[in-house]
C-alpha cells in the first residue's frame, strides 16, 4: 500500500560556541513566541525563497550574532527529522550546524527572540531547550570534541595571536579536562602546520613573556591530538 506524499518544511539551527572566561558557553535565545514561548532554544530559522540550507544558517548567524559567516566555518552537525518534532509543522527537517568563534560579545536578539544569551554548555539542564535542541546541542558539543582531535579548529577559539596556555585552555574547556602542560606544549608545536611562531611576546605579571603564535595553514592535524593520549 503507497503511502500519502508529506510536505515538508526545512530549517537550519545553529550551535555557536564561545570560550568566556575560560568556560565553553553556547548563543542560546529566549523565544517570543509560541511554541514554547519565553523557553530558551538554539538560533536557527526556516528556508527563505531560493536558498541553500549553508545560506539560511549563514543569514540566521549574521541576525543572532552579528558576525560574518565567511569569517567562520560553518560544520554541519546532522539532519533531524522526527515527526512532531516541531508542533508548527506536520513536518519540520532541521538541518543543524556548528560554529565556534573567540571570545563572542553580548548577542543582540533577533526579531523572534525575547533575549539572547551565553550560557555555560555545562549548566544547560535536562528539559531547559525548546523542541529536540537537548540532542542537537549535545552532538554539537561531541562534534567540537571530535574536531579538536583531527583538525585545527581548536585555533578557531582563539583571537588571531595567541599563547600556547591559551590554546589549552581550549582543549580543556571543551574536553573538560585538565592537560598536561609540557606534553601539550611539544605535541602542538609537533603537528605539521598548526601553529606558526609569530615571533611577538605577550608579556606576563608572574613570569617570563609568554611566545605568541597563529593559526598555520594545515586544516588537519598530523598526528592527530588524541583525547586518550592524554588520559582524558
Amino acid at each position: 500500500m503507497s503511502r500519502a506524499r508529506q510536505t515538508v518544511t526545512l530549517t537550519a539551527d545553529l550551535i555557536i560556541l564561545t570560550i568566556r572566561e575560560g568556560v565553553l558557553c553556547v548563543l542560546l535565545v529566549e523565544r517570543e513566541n509560541e511554541p514554547f514561548r519565553g523557553r530558551l532554544a538554539l538560533p536557527g530559522g526556516f528556508l527563505r525563497g531560493d536558498e541553500a540550507l549553508e545560506e539560511t544558517a549563514a543569514r540566521e548567524l549574521g541576525e543572532e550574532t552579528g558576525l560574518d559567516a565567511g569569517e567562520l566555518t560553518l560544520h554541519q552537525v546532522g539532519v533531524y527529522s522526527a515527526p512532531g518534532r516541531d508542533p508548527r509543522r506536520p513536518r519540520v527537517v532541521t538541518c543543524a550546524y556548528l560554529a565556534v568563534a573567540p571570545d563572542l560579545p553580548i548577542p543582540v536578539a533577533g526579531t523572534d527572540a525575547r533575549a539572547a544569551r551565553w550560557l555555560p554548555v555545562a549548566e544547560v539542564g535536562a528539559g531547559q531547550l525548546a523542541f529536540d535542541h537537548e540532542r542537537i546541542l549535545g552532538d554539537g558539543v561531541d562534534l567540537a570534541r571530535t574536531l579538536l582531535q583531527f583538525s585545527t579548529v581548536a585555533t578557531a577559539f582563539c583571537g588571531p595571536e595567541f599563547t600556547i596556555a591559551e590554546l589549552r585552555e581550549v582543549y580543556e574547556a571543551v574536553w573538560g579536562v585538565v592537560l598536561d602542560k609540557p606534553n601539550f606544549h611539544r605535541k602542538v608545536t609537533d603537528a605539521d602546520g598548526f601553529v606558526v611562531p609569530t615571533g611577538g611576546k605577550r608579556p606576563s605579571v608572574n613570569g617570563r613573556p609568554s611566545a605568541l603564535y597563529r593559526a598555520g595553514g594545515a586544516a588537519e592535524l598530523a598526528p592527530p591530538m588524541m583525547r586518550s593520549r592524554f588520559g582524558a
